[in-house]
């Protein structure tokens, strides 16, 4: 047996349910003296699964704690099973975990858990997202008078995105706390949450409806500082311009938002 073929016949053993090898596999195989080919076999078999389930069980610390130990192992095993790891890195194990829930089980139960999914994933792409180079105050205060109008930004790297319609936020927390665990309940209003790193260290933060709304724009419409306040003045009046510079000035401190050369 050429090693591309040892190779793929062994991957396509451990991705099996069934744990004896089969008789290509078993005979290209020499045991010891105290383990056989079929024992060492079962062994790898069994501790591939057992670090596919342990990588998932650390992504999605919440979703263990909610479900319990025995309903998010098999979960995950199903989601191993439907879809199992291409890629060399285990970190992207967990990326189709969400699509999956919502496929899997019945929305009534698969739209909390895969909200929840969504928001502890975010907080893995957070962290492994790239280096930015986020505004500072102090290149804001060096801006130009005419240069402000135009002033166009864009997301740092790490910065996540994400509309809430349950609780899930509150969930997290309790469990990242180790606080009384509240059951989960539908919001009234969808709640729009930020969760981006800075330096090494993940952050989050929820935004009441109007900032939301004003930090789209600027995100993700393309606005420019001038048609932020234009936008603001609907609501604001003249206190616009203010409006905007305070929440401007408090993404740049929080590190969110980089700028967008044109």
């Amino acid at each position: 047996m050429r090693l591309k073929e040892w190779q793929l016949a062994f991957e396509s053993f451990l991705l099996e349910e069934d744990t004896g090898a089969n008789l290509t596999l078993s005979r290209s195989l020499i045991g010891g003296p105290t383990l056989d080919v079929e024992t060492g076999l079962a062994i790898y078999h069994n501790a591939y699964k057992a670090r596919l389930l342990e990588v998932l069980r650390n992504d999605f610390p919440t979703i263990l704690h909610w479900m319990g130990d025995e309903e998010f192992e098999a979960l995950a095993m199903a989601y191993i099973r439907q879809c199992p790891s291409t890629h060399y890195s285990l970190r992207w194990l967990g990326r189709s975990f969400e699509g999956f829930v919502r496929e899997y089980l019945v929305p009534e139960q698969s739209a909390p858990l895969a909200e929840m999914i969504a928001l502890e994933w975010a907080f893995t792409l957070a962290f492994d997202a790239p280096f930015g180079e986020p505004l500072t105050i102090e290149a804001m205060v060096a801006l130009a008078p005419e240069e402000w109008p135009e002033l166009r930004v864009r997301p740092v790297p790490s910065l996540q995105w994400l509309e809430c319609r349950c609780n899930s936020l509150s969930m997290w927390r309790a469990v990242k706390e180790e606080s009384e665990f509240p059951d989960s309940m539908a919001l009234e209003i969808p709640q729009i949450c930020l969760i981006w790193r800075n330096q090494l260290i993940c952050s989050y933060r929820s935004l009441d409806p109007a900032q939301a709304t004003a930090l789209d724009g600027l995100l993700n419409q393309g606005w420019s500082f001038a048609e932020l306040c234009a936008e603001l003045a609907v609501t604001y009046g003249e206190g616009a311009p203010l409006q905007a510079v305070t929440w401007l000035k408090q993404w740049i401190q929080e590190g969110l938002l980089e700028r967008l050369q044109r």
